[in-house]
């Protein structure tokens, strides 16, 4: 075992992230670096790269040069990206939502629209390490994780394989708006992003401006375990779109946030509080039919006023629920009709 080989280009990172004494330590690795691009013959690449320095929970990052070569750990950086008109070389694995090979199909959409073939899919680092070897063997430039869950010490061994960006301050939690903005900088593509950003803000805009019964009601989200139930904070990024459609966030919601930590997404709770989460709408994300079966024959879910109201928007299916918590850059628009048309169905029995 050697230390891995150093870096293409040069590299700078600061901050406490960095284990500097520890050395990673990799195999050979032999795997297909894919046929993933970073440039669409419509981006500037001609123009000069503007360096940029990216803050972020473990330091900060000097990006020097454009990248050429880059790898998306966590959720919506993929998808930033190819909004972008850029094609990573390497990305996650998504097999909540994906195809059999976990490409999710807002992605795959997106790579056809390019005539791209499909990066290097790595395996998911949502409850692991990720795949050092196989990220060092497609030779890196740049690794974007604004919105994942890697630790510190995860953080620098990525680091010493390339500049790595990882989420403002909490994991899980980065909004999708700083996951465009901070991918566009780490590009040379800030003014583009900006672009994407517009381009959704009026998407959903219109949404909003066609369901006017939507401003200033309340709105609960619920999902269900096998023995509690679940509500997603403000922290979250999938409420900053109900609250971009006009809805406002319950008060129960923020009840129940007292109990948690500040950074938390989501909040737990038992079957038997579910009457405590009270709203003018509530809207439920369940994986299967079979699941939102379930979910609806429960007693506990049976006792919500929203429910007796039939006051309540019901996402359900894997690609459906991913498309929309939280969203990003390419799926909010793909899941948008659906979440409006079910949303504008509860509003209309809400009391």
């Amino acid at each position: 075992m050697s230390e891995f080989p150093f870096p293409r280009r040069r590299r700078r990172v600061v901050g406490g992230a960095i284990v500097a004494a520890a050395a990673l330590t990799l195999g050979a690795c032999g795997t297909d670096t894919g046929s993933g691009t970073t440039e669409n013959s419509s981006s500037p690449a001609a123009r000069s790269f503007e360096p940029a320095t990216i803050e972020h929970a473990f330091g900060s990052t000097e990006i020097d040069e454009r990248p050429t070569r880059v790898v998306t750990i966590g959720w919506g950086s993929t998808d930033a990206m190819l909004a972008l008109g850029v094609v990573p070389v390497g990305i996650e694995k998504q097999e909540y939502g994906g195809d059999e090979n976990g490409v999710l199909p807002w992605v795959a959409e997106k790579l056809d629209e390019l005539d791209a073939e499909t990066p290097t899919l790595l395996p998911s680092a949502n409850s692991a390490d990720p795949a050092y070897e196989q990220i060092l063997a497609l030779e890196p430039d740049l690794i974007l994780a604004p919105y994942s869950g890697i630790t510190e010490e995860q953080y620098g061994k990525l680091a010493k394989i390339a500049d790595t960006v990882a989420y403002p301050e909490t994991p899980w939690s980065t909004s999708m708006a700083e996951i465009v903005t901070t991918t566009g900088r780490a590009l040379g593509l800030a003014d583009e992003a900006d672009e994407v950003l517009a381009d959704i803000d009026a998407t959903v805009a219109e949404a909003a401006a066609e369901h006017p019964e939507f401003e200033g009601l309340t709105i609960a989200t619920l999902a269900a375990g096998s023995n509690e139930l679940y509500t997603y904070t403000q922290a979250d990024p999938r409420e900053q779109v109900l609250r971009d459609l006009g809805f406002e966030t319950a008060q129960s919601v923020l009840d129940f946030t007292k109990t948690a930590e500040d950074s938390a997404f989501y909040v737990a709770f038992s079957f038997e509080q579910a009457d405590r989460l009270t709203s003018d709408v509530l809207l439920s994300y369940s994986d299967s039919s079979e699941a939102f079966e379930t979910l609806r024959k429960n007693p506990g879910y049976q006792s919500m006023p929203q429910v007796k109201a039939d006051a309540v928007a019901h996402v359900v299916g894997e690609s459906k629920v991913a498309a929309v918590s939280p969203p990003t850059a390419l799926s909010v628009t793909w899941g948008l009709p659906d979440l409006v048309e079910q949303l504008a169905d509860a509003a209309a029995n809400a009391s």
